[in-house]
């Protein structure tokens, strides 16, 4: 059998790198503590990574479009804050929808911006992460929101209920996962996704209508993001305004993570889902060997630019630019 040489080597680690540099972090978490492999611990990190996974989904739809959404933490935080005070003065059964409707409206906003006044994603979804956060403060007054009546309504089902033994935030973040990964992977939608993503003016000369795809992204994105803050109010029943203030940091990451590329182009629901995982496990890991939870910041960046690092090697097949 062939030795693999150097450029081998370093491109495997360039493809495969991460799930490697997991694998060693799972070795080292289990053997600090037992506690780390107990299904009831896997079981509570999956289900506590159901809300990040939820926004990571629509994220991997704008990536692979080619665009970035950073706004995506201050618009939960805005969704959640709106079902849980329309929840008391309209109900559950009419606050949900119309929850849903404003925040697809914010995206829809945003992919007008991004998709038919091509203005760059950064800046725009920068810019509105303040505006929505504002808007946010605005519409609690600045205070922070509970249901009143905690015990007399169903809403709780979304958050904290169970399905044949199964937390329904798994069930809902499965579910998705499955719909979405077979809209990106199968239909002439998604394919349409990955070439505006990989080549937007040949896209547009083979009669892709580009602004119309970057638009329904942001929409695909708002709408996880809607349901991923139904998912968050429904758990604590009450929230404060800032609660998902630095989350776009996290779903970028769990996003890159999971493969996809910054460039555009690359990357699939399910290797979303594994990125999502991996970013839990560690974090969770790191909690049970007793690090302090802000530790987690500092690990978050170093696995974003690890991830970013490894997502550029792997575009040159090596781990070092040539000219280093």
């Amino acid at each position: 059998m062939a030795t693999p040489t150097k450029k081998e080597i370093g491109g495997f680690l360039a493809r495969q790198g991460i799930l490697v540099a997991f694998a060693l972090f799972m070795i080292g978490f289990t053997l600090a503590n037992g506690q780390f492999l107990n299904p009831d611990n896997i079981m509570s990190v999956i289900r506590s990574s159901a809300i990040l996974g939820v926004m990571a989904l629509g994220v991997t739809f704008v990536v692979v479009s080619g665009n970035l959404d950073l706004s995506v933490g201050s618009m939960m935080s805005f969704s959640t804050i709106v079902v849980l005070d329309l929840h008391d003065k309209i109900g559950p059964a009419l606050a949900i929808p119309l929850m849903f409707a404003m925040t697809l409206a914010l995206g829809a906003f945003i992919g007008f911006l991004v998709g038919y006044l091509k203005l760059n994603s950064l800046i725009v979804t920068l810019g509105m992460l303040s505006a929505i956060h504002g808007l946010t403060l605005t519409w609690s007054g600045g205070k922070n929101m509970d249901i009143a009546d905690k015990a007399g309504t169903w809403f709780s089902v979304f958050g904290q209920g169970e399905v044949l033994g199964v937390p329904v935030p798994i069930l809902i973040f499965a579910l998705l996962a499955a719909g979405l990964g077979t809209m990106l992977a199968k239909t002439p939608f998604g394919r349409k996704i990955y070439a505006v993503g990989g080549n937007s003016t040949a896209a547009t000369f083979s009669g892709i209508p580009r602004a119309r795809v970057v638009f329904s992204c942001y929409l695909v994105s708002a709408f996880c993001v809607a349901t991923a803050g139904l998912l968050q109010a429904s758990r604590s029943m009450g929230s404060q305004n800032t609660v998902g203030q630095g989350l776009e940091l996290e779903v970028l990451a769990a996003v890159i993570l999971g493969g996809a590329s910054l460039m555009g182009g690359s990357g699939t629901i399910f290797k979303t889902v594994i990125g999502v995982l991996i970013l839990g496990f560690i974090q969770n890991g790191l909690l049970l060997v007793g690090l302090p939870f802000y530790v987690q910041y500092v690990v978050t960046w170093v696995i974003i630019i690890l991830a970013v690092w490894l997502d550029i090697a792997a575009k040159r097949g090596r781990l070092w630019s040539p000219i280093a």
